[in-house]
């Protein structure tokens, strides 16, 4: 009688903000990590898992020590899978209300985006004073890291706080990479555009960009770029933008 194939056991990823070296001894995880790991997924002591700081491993970890007010695990072994794009993207994403900024967020990272840059523009239907500023970037980074583990990242891509895109606009183009900004009014397709392996892509709000904005981002080195006939949500624009540059210059293409 054929013996039944063996289910792998998942095994979960958490990303630390921490140094990670093999038999260095047990080390403790902050305390969201350990409320995770014990309370959400019930994980106990010489349970698996697999951690990550960002330097570009992934390290495979045992669980030491578990209760109510620490976590210690000792780490095994160090691996380093490709998993990271050799295209490097910075998303301008306009600041979106809710779950459209959050589903927008995960998402980059889950297609490769290296950096991501927060804005508020003209036509932003969210304004948040600094007290509440701070609480959204604070979830939007857990958000991030949360996606990074989930997506096998081996890096955790940065959020910038939070800035007006006037002041981006301002700032000069960099010798080498390719500024790209999403706008239905604008005639030529990522195939059109010379390639690259740096990019700057700017995303506009659920109203779009405005015309002083498209105007002006044009005036200081940006392309306008086009996904087609029809008109994409600002949660949906990123994510169909950044799976066409994989697709043309990154680890998607051929």
């Amino acid at each position: 009688m054929a013996r039944a194939k063996s289910r792998q056991k998942h095994v979960s990823r958490v990303f630390v903000d921490q140094p990670l070296r093999v038999d260095a001894g047990p080390i403790t995880l902050a305390q969201d990590k350990r409320h995770h790991l014990t309370t959400v997924l019930r994980l106990g002591a010489g349970a698996a898992i697999k951690l990550f700081n960002g330097d570009g491993h992934e390290y495979a970890a045992r669980i030491d020590q578990a209760n109510r007010k620490t976590l210690t695990v000792v780490v095994e072994s160090r691996a380093t899978p490709i998993r990271e794009s050799r295209l490097d993207v910075t998303l301008v994403q306009a600041v979106a209300r809710g779950d459209r900024m959050d589903f927008a967020l995960a998402k980059a990272v889950e297609l490769g985006v290296t950096r991501i840059q927060p804005v508020f523009t003209i036509r932003g239907q969210v304004r948040l004073d600094d007290e509440r500023l701070a609480k959204k970037e604070l979830h939007w980074q857990r958000l991030v890291e949360s996606a990074a583990e989930q997506s096998g990242r081996l890096v955790c891509p940065a959020i910038a706080p939070t800035l007006e895109l006037t002041d981006i606009l301002s700032r000069p183009v960099e010798s080498g990479r390719s500024y790209l900004m999403l706008a239905p009014t604008a005639s030529h397709s990522i195939n059109h555009m010379p390639a690259a392996q740096q990019v700057t892509l700017l995303i506009g709000p659920e109203s779009g960009l405005s015309p002083e904005e498209i105007e002006r981002a044009a005036a200081s080195g940006w392309q306008a770029l086009t996904l087609g006939p029809r008109i994409l949500r600002t949660e949906t624009a990123g994510m169909a933008a950044l799976a066409a540059l994989q697709t043309v210059w990154g680890d998607l293409a051929g």
